[in-house]
């Protein structure tokens, strides 16, 4: 089974203002909202590639409760501990006409370690040998900025593989504990080993010591529009990014890490998991708001994909 945590979901409102100008009134043409947040974003495309997953996390009030029925009608399963305050509102602002992308995300509430705690034993009693967790995205306000690593390593105990997507500090410190597989976009890992990261041998370079100092299996370094690094103990694989319309950006790289995870869990070669991925990630760049794309849509792309190994 999968498990997703989002510590820090969000109703994601998604807005279209052709040529967005500051300081002035700007007018909605389109409008969307998405229950969101990164681990919960995963979830969503799981379900598109005909997986199941578990999302779990931190919810609070009505936008939390809207969140969970909306997941639910979804056909997903969900196992989300409950907490004083209210579930934040994130807003995403798509100018097409200037191709920009602007988020606007608010704090969250804040949680106790007392409740992450609960949160985090309810996890490990589920989880058996052989499972996989995905923790992503930001921490809510309260929670320890070591928090990803206590999680890896509690997750790692029980013999479940850890997928951890997370920047900053919270990926510094997650990586101490030896999570299987990272996802780093360039900008992350340069920032990370504190360099400036720009080809694809750089990037490999850069990766390779974080596998050996830090013993991870295997990272993933997505690079926008120009592709994403595949490196694993054994060969690095650099795939080419898809042209196709953009609707949002937003979620593109959960989708990429939905599909690692389904990847993962089915035995996947690195050869269809790169293929899977490159599309799910091009095919939900497709979509406007974090809606995930349909499978069809995937599957169209899957043949399209261009990769070599360096």
């Amino acid at each position: 089974m999968i498990y997703t945590v989002t510590l820090n979901p969000a109703l994601d409102k998604t807005v279209e203002i052709p040529s967005l100008t500051v300081d002035s009134v700007n007018r909605i043409t389109t409008m969307r909202t998405d229950p969101g947040g990164k681990g919960i974003n995963v979830s969503k495309v799981i379900s598109k590639l005909g997986s199941r997953s578990v999302a779990t996390g931190i919810l609070g009030g009505d936008t939390g409760r809207a969140i969970q029925s909306a997941l639910e009608a979804m056909g997903l399963e969900t196992s989300f501990q409950f907490v004083e305050g209210e579930t934040r509102t994130n807003l995403k602002v798509i100018d097409p006409v200037n191709h920009t992308n602007t988020d606007i995300n608010e704090p969250g509430v804040t949680v106790s370690e007392e409740i992450l705690n609960k949160l985090l034993k309810e996890l490990l009693e589920k989880l058996t040998a052989g499972d996989i967790v995905v923790l992503s995205g930001s921490l809510p306000k309260g929670a320890p900025k070591d928090t990803y690593c206590t999680w890896v390593k509690a997750c790692k105990e029980t013999g479940a593989k850890v997928i951890l997507d997370a920047d900053g500090p919270l990926l510094a410190a997650g990586i101490e504990a030896s999570p299987y597989l990272i996802k780093p976009n360039n900008h992350e890992l340069s920032g990370l080993l504190g360099q400036t990261l720009e080809t694809p041998e750089d990037l490999e370079k850069a990766a390779r010591s974080l596998m050996e100092k830090h013993g991870i299996a295997k990272i993933v370094v997505s690079m926008g529009g120009a592709g994403a690094l595949y490196v694993t103990a054994e060969e690095t694989v650099y795939a080419e990014g898809l042209k196709v319309p953009v609707g949002s950006t937003v979620g593109a790289g959960d989708s990429v890490v939905a599909s690692l995870a389904v990847a993962e869990e089915s035995g996947m070669s690195l050869e269809e998991t790169v293929r899977l991925s490159t599309a799910t990630g091009a095919a939900n760049v497709m979509c406007s708001g974090t809606q995930a794309a349909e499978y069809d849509v995937i599957e169209g792309l899957i043949s399209k994909v261009v990769f070599h190994r360096l």
